[in-house]
């Protein structure tokens, strides 16, 4: 009987979900090969905690489905939901702390969130300027 844990990432409003079981290193985000995901700094982010646990991750398969924001936040989800599903299937306490100690994000969801623009002004914290002459 194989093991599987599922696990999620979350990083403004994308969101994340992988299944991780054991398997010979399959990794499909959005059932497409991690390999052709594009852009490829956003590919590059995706792989770090892969990179980082490179003597593991080849006994996992990977399938992860992202959704919502754009394709940087997704790739922040993807990671955390990645390095999260690691850490859990093999149980692995140094695993873990070598993810902590590289970036926290990789462990912990990003809280913040895009600031709502204001009647007064353009943007979030612009406003008008006042003259009083």
């Amino acid at each position: 009987m194989s093991k599987t844990v599922n696990t999620s990432g979350k990083r403004k409003t994308a969101i994340a979900k992988a299944t991780i079981s054991s398997g010979k290193g399959r990794i499909r985000v959005n059932r497409k090969p991690i390999e052709l995901v594009q852009p490829e700094i956003a590919r590059l982010k995706m792989m770090e905690p892969l990179v980082l646990a490179r003597d593991r991750s080849d006994k996992v398969d990977i399938k992860i489905d992202v959704e919502g924001g754009g394709y940087m936040g997704q790739a922040d989800a993807v990671r955390t939901a990645i390095a999260r599903g690691m850490v859990l299937f093999f149980n692995d306490d140094d695993l873990k702390q070598m993810y902590i100690h590289y970036d926290r994000s990789l462990l912990v969801n990003d809280p913040r969130r895009h600031f709502p623009k204001t009647p007064l002004g353009r943007g979030a914290r612009k406003r008008r300027q006042k003259s009083y002459r």
